[in-house]
């Protein structure tokens, strides 16, 4: 499973040397990975904390924090190389997850780059599901997910059993995809 967030956080992973640690959002997509089984533990601090991802990458659409936490176009386009190659980089890829529209957008055109088509026009709604197949490598699920930032969870936009609901969905399609290869 690839994710693929914004950006790195000023205060969380500019700081901490890995994406969505030391800061709010990691602490709810942390536990959910946790919950998962994507991740080893539910607690992360920086990036010698133990904690280890099983079957997960962690990536973002923008490769510096934004000012504002608004990336630009030009910020947009100056990144996007970099995650069509990661994507090109993993022939055993299975499933996308997007958080936020941003980050979902991001991979929906990283994939179509790396030669993925889609099977039905790609939509950001938390809890969207779309398949795209390659000629090479296969068949890969893109799922969609509000962002964990603060913004989101302080108003209940986002709730824990939502964003459970998004990787137990992701674990669900790995699982399948190994016992139907």
């Amino acid at each position: 499973m690839l994710l693929v967030g914004l950006a790195p956080g000023a205060h969380g992973s500019n700081r901490t040397g890995r994406m969505f640690t030391g800061d709010a959002s990691g602490v709810w997509l942390y536990r959910a990975l946790f919950r998962a089984g994507f991740a080893s533990q539910p607690d992360q601090r920086d990036k010698n904390d133990g904690l280890v991802l099983h079957d997960a990458l962690i990536t973002a659409a923008l490769r510096c924090a934004p000012p504002a936490n608004k990336p630009t176009p030009g910020q947009l386009r100056n990144c996007f190389p970099y995650l069509v190659s990661e994507m090109e980089l993993l022939p055993d890829l299975r499933v996308v997850v997007g958080l936020g529209a941003i980050g979902t957008r991001a991979a929906q055109e990283a994939m179509r780059a790396a030669g993925y088509d889609f099977a039905a026009r790609p939509t950001f709604a938390h809890g969207a599901e779309t398949t795209a197949s390659h000629p090479r490598t296969g068949s890969v699920t893109l799922l969609s997910s509000y962002h964990p930032s603060r913004q989101n969870t302080n108003t209940g936009v986002l709730t824990e059993p939502m964003l459970d609901a998004i990787f137990t969905r992701a674990r669900a399609l790995l699982t399948e995809r190994v016992s139907n290869p």
